[in-house]
This record gives C-alpha cells, structure tokens and sequence, in this order.
C-alpha cells in the first residue's frame, strides 16, 4: 500500500503550491480536488492542465484519485446531488462529473470519486432515491467507460449510501466496469461498520481508500490519524490481507490552518503501521 495525501486541504492555496507542499512532506501520492480554488473544471484552460502535469512530473507525484465529490465552488459538499427533486439543480452535479472524468483522462488520473447520492430530504422515499441515483449514474458510467476512467461513489453517513449493505444494493443494480467504490475509513467508523469485515465484503469493488481518523463519539469529523478511536492496524492488515496494494489517501480536509502539520503527522503515524503489517 502506498500513502498519499488529498489536497482539499490544502483550500487556502493555488493547485501548484498544494502540489509543491504535499511533495515537501514526502508523499508520493496526491489527490486532486476538481472544486475552486483549484481545478474547477470549467475554469481550466488547456495551459493550466499542462502546468498541473508538468509540476505533478517535477515533483514526482503520482494522482491517487481525484475528488469530484465537492462542489463548493455552487454550494457545498453534498449540494448539488445526484437525487435533487430540482431536475435542473440535479443536473449541475451530473455535468460536473461529466466533466471530472474528462479532466481525470487529460490528467492522466485512473478514478474520480462523487458522493453516495446524496441527502434523502423530507419528502423523499427510499426507493425514489436510489431509482434516481441509477438512472442517472448508467450514461455518467457510458462516458467513464469511454475516457477509461473509475466512478467511484464513496458511502458517507447521513447520505443515500450509508453502509457496506447499502453500496452492495446499489451495486447489484449497476452493470459497468467503470463503477467502482471508495472506501472511507473513517466514515464507516461513523456508522458502527465492522471495518476488517467491510473490507472483505467490498474488496471486490474498491478501488481506492481514504483515510482518517475519527473520534470515539462517531461523530463525522476528520481527524488526525493516532488522535481518534479507529485500530489502523486492524484494518489496514485487512486491507492487505485482501490483496490491495494501491493507495491509501489521508484526507484531512478540515485542517486548512496547518495542514503541512496535519499531514506529516500523518504520514508519520501510518507510516510506522504499514511498517509492522
């Protein structure tokens, strides 16, 4: 398994200079962020694209995945989602992960990763819900299928897809060797998930991992790595025992005041782990 560290939270400075940051800190992997102020995707002009790849080959920085999770760059985090009873609004983060996974191949990235669907809002049923979400993913998974690159939708609590068993029933109605998961650590921590077992039940689909840690209250906050409840140890052995061996992406977007700090820390403490496996 390899470390690499995601820069969303490196927010507070240009691409180039998250870059340069997450290389300083010794990381051989990085995960671009397609939200400003980064790489908002209709912003990005061809030299800008040339400018990411020439300083990601500088550095000696390999892309992990790309978020294309976030859209602060219209509202927030989880708005606009797939399941938005305003087509037209709905529609917004449909385009945006159009464009990510075209963007994703111009940058020579293997998997994009979008939300697990999004809030379930007064109003709406279960079953709306995700008919929706597979109705729209199916032509998003035709275009990743074509640009040769991963959709990875990343379960998160108080979304759609909450759980191991949740993502299992989406992917049984989805038929594309584009689609794929990403698995959270911490998130599944949030939702009482047995984390070893999670890992076996979704090996055959995950394609990338995030990291992080996450207090003893489950509450959704990103932590340090070592100043939360998770045993790493417990699930990264599992994580090796089936078969992975691709990246690990700590993402610590919270500490935008010093993530350098947050990110060595991390680096340091998983380190020391992976070295034990």
């Amino acid at each position: 398994m390899k470390l690499a560290y995601s820069a969303n939270a490196y927010r507070k400075f240009p691409i180039l200079d998250a870059i340069d940051r997450i290389a300083d800190l010794g990381y051989t992997g990085i995960e671009l962020m397609l939200d400003r102020p980064h790489a908002w995707p209709p912003d990005v002009t061809p030299k800008q694209i040339d400018a990411i790849r020439n300083k990601l080959d500088e550095r000696g920085l390999t892309i992990a995945n790309i978020n294309a999770f976030m859209m602060v760059a219209i509202e927030s985090f989880i708005h606009p989602s797939w399941i938005e009873p305003d087509v037209r609004y709905r529609r917004e983060r449909i385009e945006h992960t159009k464009r990510s996974l075209t963007l994703a191949k111009q940058l020579g990235a293997p998997c994009i990763t979008t939300e697990p669907g999004g809030p379930v809002e007064e109003g709406m049923t279960r079953e709306w819900a995700m008919d929706t979400f597979v109705e729209e993913l199916k032509p998003v998974l035709e275009l990743a299928e074509r640009e040769g690159v991963m959709l990875l939708v990343e379960p998160e609590p108080d979304l759609l897809i909450e759980n191991s068993e949740q993502f299992l029933e989406l992917a049984s109605r989805i038929d594309s060797p584009a689609f794929g998961h990403n698995y959270d650590i911490g998130h599944f921590y949030c939702v009482s998930e047995n984390l070893p077992g999670a890992v076996d039940k979704l090996s055959h689909l995950t394609r990338h991992y995030h990291i992080e840690d996450i207090a003893d209250t489950r509450v959704h906050h990103h932590l340090v790595p070592g100043q939360g409840a998770i045993d790493f140890a417990e699930v990264l052995r599992a994580v090796r025992a089936s078969g992975y061996d691709g990246w690990v992406t700590v993402e610590l977007y919270p500490n935008l005041d010093d993530p350098d700090a947050a990110g060595r820390e991390a680096k340091d403490r998983l380190g020391k782990i992976l070295a034990t496996l």
